[in-house]
């Protein structure tokens, strides 16, 4: 079946179906004809019988059965009856037989017992069915109690029953064939939607994502997967665009101290140089390497960071030492850039120790980059129903709004003037990003009135999935605006 084609497959199953209800309507409307036909040969029979009673009251036809019995032969009108009136132990006055049916043995029914259609035997000789019953007549001569035997042979309502089920047969089978082609029409045109939207499909490629599929003339059944598709397609277009953009930029920035580093041993080979020089090259050298090497860790991290399912030791930390810590680390930089460092909260927070420390000192390292001199960067916590909230605020030049959805993408940079060539990676956020990702958290950014804060928002408890995909975390925390 899987080899067919839809158009095949629904014109099979509808012929499928006409053949098993039309021959269900066959078989009754048979059963139905056949049943009326027996009950009016049953009728036909009493009938006769009644008719030979009410003759053998006149003594005239008895003398008639005698001179006459071909009379009787005649009356029955076909070959397939059978006719015996006699005295009970005595010869037969008439036997009419013509087709030789044995002649049965039953009680018959008095002479004053009313006949029904209950008093009709029925048997079947060789294939065809056979009729027959047996009553008693008064007659106006000794011994007054005439026996009557008939029956018929149902040769004719076999042979007619026998028509009308062909003509069924063929019916059914003519209707059957008739419904698999008009289906398979039908199905052909029905699916015509469908080769629309896979002709429509296939000139979307690589190079032209941002074609979308016209809903405009699509059945509705088809509306959801076209609208689907879309989405589909605008999400494919985001990420290529973005792979694409990440790439240029991984490209450029490891082409700068690539190229210098190219540059710089190429000068020093050029000709004898001191001791000195050589140690100074290395030293630089080592330099950029570095740079290098932390460029392509991070991005091994944001690599693994991105894989779902990916694994992280959460436990619940106290706030205050991870605040002490920090103060120890930056309490440096900070002083040299006269600036002071103000952290505020207390309690616990449910996350990876090492990454919450690495996600906290991108921001706070950021922060105390782009702070004003003299200023006071904050970091504070905020406890709320199912998660807690840490956010690090310095003052200084406001970001653009349009920057603030795009400042946590890998490689962006809002703008030169808040750029150091020598230092920033543009991955800090991206890294950020990736740590919340994995905690299954939130984080966002705002800027406005000289005041610049990132959040950044860990869940308490875990957020599982079962099987249809429903989150039943045991504290679910409250939404998360995401940029």
């Amino acid at each position: 079946m899987s080899r067919f084609s839809l158009t095949a497959r629904l014109s099979i199953i509808l012929a499928v179906l006409t053949l098993t209800v039309m021959t269900a309507v066959g078989f009754i409307m048979y059963r139905t004809l056949e049943r009326q036909l027996m009950v009016r040969d049953d009728g036909a029979l009493v009938t006769r019988v009644e008719q030979i009673r009410a003759l053998l009251h006149d003594e005239d036809v008895l003398d008639l059965i005698h001179n006459k019995p071909q009379l009787f032969a005649n009356m029955l009108g076909n070959t397939e009856s059978l006719l015996v009136l006699r005295f009970p132990g005595r010869t037969p006055l008439i036997e009419v037989n013509p087709g030789n049916s044995p002649v049965p043995d039953i009680a018959a029914v008095p002479a004053d017992g009313k006949l029904s259609l209950a008093a009709v035997h029925h048997r079947l000789q060789g294939d065809t069915p056979f009729i027959y019953t047996a009553a008693q007549a008064r007659t106006t001569r000794p011994p007054y109690r005439l026996e009557i035997i008939t029956g018929r042979l149902m040769m004719e309502r076999t042979r007619m029953l026998a028509s009308y089920r062909n003509q069924i047969f063929a019916v059914v089978a003519g209707a059957s064939l008739l419904t698999m082609l008009l289906a398979g029409l039908v199905a052909r045109r029905g699916l015509l939607p469908l080769h629309r939207l896979a002709a429509q499909t296939g000139r979307i490629g690589s190079k032209n994502l941002s074609i979308r599929i016209d809903s405009e003339d699509a059945p509705r059944e088809l509306k959801a997967l076209i609208d689907a598709f879309n989405l589909m397609l605008d999400r494919l277009e985001l990420s290529f665009t973005q792979l694409s953009q990440v790439s240029a930029d991984m490209a450029h920035d490891l082409r700068t101290p690539i190229a210098t580093l190219m540059g710089q041993t190429e000068v020093a080979l050029s000709r004898p140089r001191p001791e000195e020089h050589y140690a100074r090259l290395l030293g630089s050298n080592f330099e950029e390497l570095g740079r290098l090497s932390k460029m392509i860790e991070n991005m091994l991290f944001l690599a693994r960071a991105e894989q779902a399912g990916h694994a992280i030791g959460r436990v619940w930390l106290d706030i205050g030492d991870e605040f002490a810590t920090l103060n120890d680390y930056f309490e440096g930089p900070a002083q040299e850039r006269d600036l002071g460092l103000a952290f505020s909260g207390a309690g616990r927070i449910y996350a990876d120790p090492q990454l919450l420390r690495r996600a906290l000192a991108n921001l706070l390292a950021n922060a105390i980059q782009y702070a004003d001199a003299g200023s006071t960067v904050t970091i504070s916590a905020e406890h709320q129903a199912g998660h807690t909230t840490l956010s690090v605020s310095n003052l200084g030049a406001d970001i653009g709004e349009e920057h603030l959805a795009r400042l946590f993408e890998r490689f962006y940079r809002a703008d030169a003037s808040r750029t150091t060539a020598n230092q920033a990676s543009g991955l800090g956020l991206a890294i950020v990003r990736g740590i919340m990702t994995l905690h299954q958290g939130g984080w966002r950014a705002t800027s406005a009135a000289g005041q610049t804060c990132f959040q950044l928002t860990f869940p308490h408890g875990e957020r599982r999935h079962d099987d249809d995909g429903r989150e039943n975390g045991a504290e679910a925390p409250a939404p998360i605006e995401r940029p």
